[in-house]
Order: C-alpha cells, then structure tokens, then sequence
C-alpha cells in the first residue's frame, strides 16, 4: 500500500497528534498521549481543502506502538472512516452574515 508523507493534525479528544503518513488502509500519528497495541481508537484528522477545511471522522485498531524522540508513533489501522465539512463557529457565521447586510445597505 503506497503511503503519503503527511504533517496533519489529529484530534484525539482531550489529546493532540500529528500524522506522518497516510495511506488508504491506515495511518502513522505522533502524540505524548499513551496508547496500547491492540486496543480501538477514534480519532480525527483535519484537513485544509481548496474547498475549505474539512474533518476525517476515524475509527480504527492500533497495530503498532513506538517510541520516538520523547513522544509515542501510533500506527492505526482504519476500520472505518467518514469525511465531513468542518463547522464554522457560531460567531464567525455571525459576524459574516453581519458584514453581508451592511455591505447590502451600503449599496
């Protein structure tokens, strides 16, 4: 399986990572968080598209556990993963909509 040299963020809850790789049956993350082989995990890479940004909802089996240079390289095996279009806050979509209709009164 060819795989994709790819620096990433990872959201693991309460836990941050960065990726690695990525390939279509899996990925490599670094995190300080601890983790076993064997156990499941879900977790989310975000991606910044020409679209905009978007989330990978992952679910997934740790195959590998390494150390490396003061953190842990997780190794995850997808089970199942679900893209979907990251959410703009509440205060953002605001302050746009704000901006829409004063440009439309100035007109």
């Amino acid at each position: 399986m060819k795989r994709l040299g790819a620096a990433l963020a990872v959201n693991l809850g309460k836990q941050r990572g960065v990726t690695r790789d990525v390939s279509a049956s899996g990925v490599f993350f670094e995190t300080d968080a601890a983790y076993r082989r064997g156990s499941r995990i879900h977790f989310e890479i975000n991606l910044d598209t020409p679209w905009g940004c978007a989330v990978c909802d992952c679910d997934g089996k740790i195959v590998r556990v390494e150390r490396r240079d003061g953190s842990l390289g997780i190794a995850v095996q997808f089970a199942e993963t679900t893209p979907r279009a990251k959410r703009t806050p509440a205060r953002v979509r605001r302050r746009g909509a704000k901006s829409a209709k004063a440009r439309r009164r100035k007109r």
